[in-house]
């Protein structure tokens, strides 16, 4: 989650995007991405959209566990539910006013006696009902994300890049394998993020895919992410005895062409 976290965060300090970028998803379409993003970050419930995970320092909102410090907190990720509400206000969508403010929640234990409160029961039911708006918040913030994986590209790579991101954003299937894939492992821009100057991000995957055809399956981005990760654990230290997890990698990778949207 917290990888996701980093990707939105990474322009939370600019004004929240008024559209979904490049992608050109039919209402319908985003809805079943959003579902799924729902599913995976929040099991699919209500009671999901409003949580406070264990061992963190914010609240975790809506179907991308948006980031929500207390008033005066800080930490390694930048705040991304203030620009949710800033995205619903920019599209008429009303939101409480104590949701344009400070975190109401000073800490966790706080949080989950209010569990039931009205404050969290208002904001579940307009998370429930905005999940399109939310999927079409994280599509904005993922196109944002392109220039700097560009830069980061390795030689000639730059066109490939581009053209599989593009042809991915173009489908629900597409779109999910970018969102869950950069939640999962990152972005792969980061250079504390390599072993033996090697990555394992979606930057990486998106460089290892065949050029993007209207052929396309999921398959084959799962194909390329495993390859990806079965790289890593290679250059992985021996002593992090990465091959453990290599396994629940990939099968969270043949997730991708298991359920079509």
């Amino acid at each position: 989650m917290t990888l996701f976290l980093s990707c939105l965060a990474s322009c939370a300090e600019t004004p929240p995007p008024a559209a979904t970028g490049g992608a050109q998803l039919s209402a319908a379409q985003i809805d079943r991405v959003g579902r799924r993003i729902w599913q995976n970050e929040c099991g699919g419930t209500v009671a999901g959209l409003t949580s406070w995970n264990a061992g963190e320092d914010f609240a975790s909102l809506g179907i991308g566990h948006f980031i929500w410090y207390p008033q005066g907190g800080s930490g390694p990720f930048e705040e991304s539910f203030p620009p949710l509400v800033a995205f619903f206000n920019a599209r008429g969508i009303a939101t409480p006013a104590w949701t344009r403010g400070a975190c109401p929640w000073p800490t966790k234990a706080a949080f989950e006696a209010d569990k039931n409160g009205p404050r969290q029961q208002e904001l579940r039911l307009l998370l429930s009902q905005t999940v399109r708006q939310q999927t079409e918040f994280i599509m904005a913030r993922m196109e944002r994300a392109l220039p700097k994986m560009l830069a980061q590209s390795a030689g000639g790579k730059r066109r490939l890049v581009e053209k599989n991101f593009r042809g991915l954003q173009a489908t629900p299937e597409g779109m999910f394998c970018l969102i869950d894939y950069v939640n999962f492992k990152g972005e792969g821009t980061s250079p504390k993020e390599r072993y033996n100057g090697e990555g394992w991000g979606l930057l990486q995957v998106l460089e290892n895919m065949p050029e993007y055809s209207k052929a396309f399956r999921a398959s084959v981005f799962a194909d390329a992410a495993k390859r990806v990760l079965r790289r890593r654990v290679a250059n992985a230290p021996p002593e992090r005895k990465e091959q453990r997890w290599l396994a629940g990698w990939h099968n969270r990778c043949d997730g991708y062409s298991k359920r079509p949207l």
